[in-house]
């Protein structure tokens, strides 16, 4: 039995059982197994493969347009940037990954224009692995839901199947796998979860002697996800396109499929909403500026460093050479994230906005 098929027998399974605490033990054995039949689907495809999908992070950072086949993807791309992808009103138009550069205050975004998702595309179906592996490695995923044919579900579910979380955090708790002792389940708040059901999941996971440590209430799916090693969580937000083309009542209509509380109507003919989609992608990066001191010098406060929000020392001294890093003896910093001013720091010190940042390093 293949892979897919492995995995679409126990979604069949999970689906016609009924969830209720008797039935726990059994679905966290399945949601265990199926988790790790679609992890392995996930690292089978860690690397892009095929012609257009080696694409290099270029920029301050990268955003994925994601949607079905057909929404307005290259569309919206030839609006932000600069780049020239090829548009068609028929499916499949875009074979390769189409990267475009946004320029957006100080900040210069990559956009990337992915060939759209179709149901099971987190088991493979329509190049799905390929297209889900430049997607993990996004800053920020916009899912672009078509007006005329909405179905915002299929691209979530696909999301979600191949475990990227869309603007969520992940669950406070941890497994820690000890000497002896068996499963022992710590937490700080009431679960619905029954502890045996706990000690499945666990188990299913090859781990016989653990701690496991709860700090919320917390869901199977939660549990999983402590678990498992492929989750990434990224923000997200909904671009309805062609609105143009359907009157209020649909469009109230469709707004009310999407489960984003961000969402940004756009007619890309008219060039309605690009300039608010334009500033929705920058604010949803969390960007801040910093301005470098070279040694012994002013500091240029003319062109700003744009960087995201939590960047460190070590990520600025990698942007700016390649040596800096290994020759690194110390940094001074002036501004909101320093003590004093021209405070001493290390690699690891987080830089806020506005923060005057100076490199020392060894000649």
């Amino acid at each position: 039995m293949s892979l897919t098929d492995k995995i679409t027998e126990i979604e069949e399974e999970i689906a016609n059982t009924k969830y209720n605490k008797a039935t726990q033990h059994h679905i966290g054995k399945l949601k265990a197994k199926l988790a790790q039949l679609r992890e392995e689907v996930v690292i089978s495809s860690s690397g892009p493969k095929g012609s257009g999908y080696g694409v290099r992070k270029a920029g301050d950072a990268t955003v994925a347009l994601v949607g079905l086949p057909s929404v307005g993807k290259s569309t919206l791309l030839n609006c932000l940037t600069d780049a020239d992808s090829e548009t068609g009103s028929y499916a499949f138009t875009t074979l390769d990954v189409v990267p475009g550069v946004l320029k957006y205050r100080d900040a210069r975004i990559q956009i990337l224009d992915l060939p759209g998702l179709i149901e099971g595309a987190a088991r493979g179906a329509g190049r799905g692995k390929e297209v889900l592996s430049v997607i993990r490695s996004a800053d920020l995923i916009v899912h672009i839901i078509d007006a005329i044919e909405p179905a915002p579900h299929v691209i979530l579910k696909e999301l979600f199947d191949s475990g990227i979380r869309l603007n969520s955090r992940p669950p406070n708790g941890s497994v820690s796998k000890t000497g002896m002792g068996g499963v022992e389940v710590i937490s700080t708040v009431a679960q619905d979860l029954e502890e045996d059901a706990i000690k499945t999941v666990v188990r299913e996971y090859g781990l016989v002697n653990a701690q496991v440590v709860f700090r919320e209430k917390v869901t199977l799916d939660d549990l999983v996800d402590i678990l498992a090693s492929t989750r990434i969580y990224v923000p997200s937000f909904d671009v309805i396109t062609k609105v143009d083309m359907v009157n209020k009542t649909q469009l109230k209509s469709v707004r009310k499929l999407c489960t984003n509380k961000k969402i940004i109507e756009v007619a890309a003919p008219q060039n309605k909403g690009i300039e608010k989609l334009k500033k929705q992608i920058y604010k949803s990066l969390d960007f801040i500026s910093i301005f470098m001191k070279p040694q012994g010098e002013k500091a240029d406060l003319e062109e700003p460093l744009v960087v995201r929000k939590g960047t460190i020392i070590a990520e600025i001294c990698q942007r700016l050479h390649r040596d800096f890093q290994r020759k690194f003896r110390y940094s001074q910093v002036w501004g909101p994230s320093a003590k004093f001013p021209g405070q001493t720091v290390g690699l690891n010190h987080k830089v806020k906005d506005q923060d005057i940042v100076s490199i020392i390093t060894h000649r």
